[in-house]
C-alpha cells in the first residue's frame, strides 16, 4: 500500500511562494504542466495528503526538497513513554517512513519543520512582512536560550524563498583579536559576506588606510557587495552582544550598522540591504541616539512561554497535559524558560507518570537540568564578582540594581530578568539550585 504525503503546515507559505518563484502562474498552470489534476495540485499546495510519488513529483518541479517540506499522513504522534524493547520493535517494523518520530533531545536551535518548534505567529509575520521592504532593519531580543536563532533561521529561511540572498554572521565565533579591533572585525565581516555570497574578497581593493576602515567597509558594501548581486541581501547579524564587551569597538561598529540603515533612504543601492541584528540583553555602551542601531527598525523581544503554549508544546510531545495543573506546576518552576520548558517535556514525555518525582528532584545535579544549572554554575565560579552580584540578587526579598555590566553579563546568561534597572532572579528553579 502506498504512502500518502501532506506538507506541513509550518511550510504551506514557503510551497505557495516556491509556485510563483519557479514561473506559474496559477494552480492550473502547475497542473498542466505536470499533467496531474487541479484538485490533486490544490490539495498539495494547501497541506492535504496526496500520493507519495505525485508529491515527490510536485517537489522537484518546485525546487523544495521534498523530505523537508513533508510529513506523513498523519497528526502530530503522541509519544509513549519508555517503550518496552518489544514495543519498539514493533513501532520500527510498522513505520516504514524511515524516520525516528521520537522526539529529540532539546539542545540548540529547533530544526526547519520540527514539529517541536512553537509558532510566534504575530512575531513571525510582523519579520516576514518587515525584511520584504527596502532598507529594512529587524532587532531581536532575548537572553540566551530563549529562541532567537530558531526565529532568526525561519526568518531567513522565508527570505530565501522570496529569492533574496541570505547571510548569517554569528560575532561569537569571532576570534578575540579579531573583535577587540575595529579594523580586522570590520575586515572579518566583509571577507565573510563575499564568501557566503560566493565572490572573491578583493577586501585590498576597496580597503583605503587613508580613508579608515568605516567607509573603507561602507565603499566595500556598496559598491562591491550590493552591485554584484541582483536581488535583496539579508544580513543577519547574531550575538551582536559580543561586541558591547569591547566598548572602544562598539562605538564605532554599532553606528556603522545605524548608518548603512539609515543611507537607504537616500541611495537606492543599500535599499537592497536589509539587516537583522541579534542580541541577548540591553547595550550599556553610550551612544549617541542618532547613532544606534537600537533605537530604529523594528524591535523583537522575545519573552517566556505563556502557559497556554506550555500546554501546547506538551500536546506535541505526547503528554495529556489537558486539566493544565502540570503545565501550571512546571511554569512555577522554570517560569516558561523556552529551553528549560523543552528539557522538561523531553523528561516527561520519556518518565511517563514520575511527574511530581522529577519536579521534586530538578533543583539538584541529579536530574534532568544537570548539564544547564553545572554549566551556569562554572561561569560563575570563575567570575567570582558575578557570581557575588548574582548572590545579592538571590539573597534580597525583592528586586535591587545592580551595575549595567554586571546587569549585561547575568542577563545575557539568562539567569536574571530586570524591569527598568531592577533585577530578579529569572525563574524559582535557579533561586533554589544556586541558593
Amino acid at each position: 500500500m502506498s504512502r500518502s504525503l501532506r506538507v506541513q503546515e509550518s511550510y504551506i507559505s514557503t510551497v505557495k511562494l516556491a509556485l510563483r518563484r519557479n514561473g506559474f502562474s496559477s494552480q492550473r498552470a502547475l497542473a498542466e504542466d505536470v499533467g496531474f489534476a487541479l484538485a490533486t495540485v490544490s490539495n498539495f499546495l494547501t497541506g492535504k495528503p496526496v500520493d507519495f510519488s505525485t508529491f515527490e513529483e510536485l517537489c522537484q518541479k518546485l525546487a523544495l526538497d521534498w523530505r523537508e517540506v513533508s510529513t506523513l499522513n498523519c497528526d502530530t504522534p503522541r509519544v509513549p513513554a519508555s517503550p518496552s524493547a518489544q514495543q519498539a520493535g514493533e513501532i520500527s517494523a510498522s513505520d516504514d517512513s524511515g524516520q525516528d518520530r521520537s522526539p529529540p533531545y532539546p539542545n540548540g536551535a529547533v530544526p526547519l519543520g520540527s514539529p517541536f518548534y512553537l509558532q510566534r505567529d504575530s512575531i513571525e509575520t510582523q519579520i516576514y512582512q518587515e525584511i520584504r521592504k527596502p532598507g529594512a532593519l529587524v532587532r531581536i531580543k532575548a537572553p540566551r536560550e530563549m529562541g532567537k536563532t530558531s526565529l532568526l533561521n525561519r526568518a531567513l529561511d522565508f527570505a530565501k524563498q522570496l529569492g533574496s540572498h541570505t547571510v548569517s554572521l554569528n560575532l561569537e565565533q569571532v576570534d578575540q583579536a579579531i573583535i577587540c579591533d575595529l579594523n580586522q572585525l570590520l575586515r572579518w565581516l566583509c571577507a565573510n559576506v563575499a564568501h557566503q555570497l560566493r565572490l572573491q574578497p578583493k577586501l585590498d581593493k576597496y580597503w583605503d588606510e587613508d580613508l579608515g576602515s568605516k567607509i573603507s567597509a561602507t565603499l566595500y558594501v556598496q559598491d562591491y557587495l550590493l552591485e554584484s548581486i541582483n536581488a535583496p541581501l539579508v544580513l543577519a547579524l547574531d550575538e551582536v552582544n559580543q561586541v558591547f564587551e569591547h566598548p572602544q569597538v562598539a562605538k564605532d561598529f554599532l553606528p556603522l550598522l545605524r548608518s548603512w540603515f539609515e543611507e537607504a533612504k537616500t541611495l537606492p543601492i543599500w535599499q537592497k540591504l536589509r539587516l537583522i541584528v541579534v542580541h541577548s540583553t540591553e547595550i550599556y555602551v553610550p551612544l549617541h541616539l542618532s547613532q544606534s542601531p537600537f533605537n530604529v527598525g523594528l524591535p523583537i523581544q522575545l519573552g517566556y512561554f505563556s502557559r497556554e503554549e506550555v500546554e501546547q508544546l506538551a500536546q506535541r510531545y505526547g503528554l495529556d497535559w489537558e486539566k493544565g495543573e502540570q503545565a501550571k506546576q512546571l511554569m512555577g518552576l522554570v517560569g516558561g524558560h523556552p529551553a528549560l520548558v523543552n528539557l522538561s517535556l523531553y523528561q516527561f514525555s520519556r518518565s511517563g507518570d514520575r511527574f511530581a518525582q522529577v519536579l521534586e528532584t530538578a533543583p539538584t545535579t541529579a536530574e534532568i537540568y544537570q548539564n544547564h544549572l553545572q554549566r551556569h554554575w562554572t561561569t560563575l565560579a570563575k567570575q567570582p564578582d558575578l557570581k557575588q552580584a548574582f548572590d545579592s540578587i538571590l539573597a534580597a526579598t525583592e528586586p535591587i540594581s545592580l551595575d549595567p555590566i554586571t546587569t549585561h553579563k547575568l542577563s545575557s546568561m539568562g539567569l536574571i530578568k530586570s524591569v527598568q534597572d531592577k533585577s530578579t532572579a529569572s525563574c524559582e528553579l535557579y533561586r533554589q539550585y544556586f541558593k
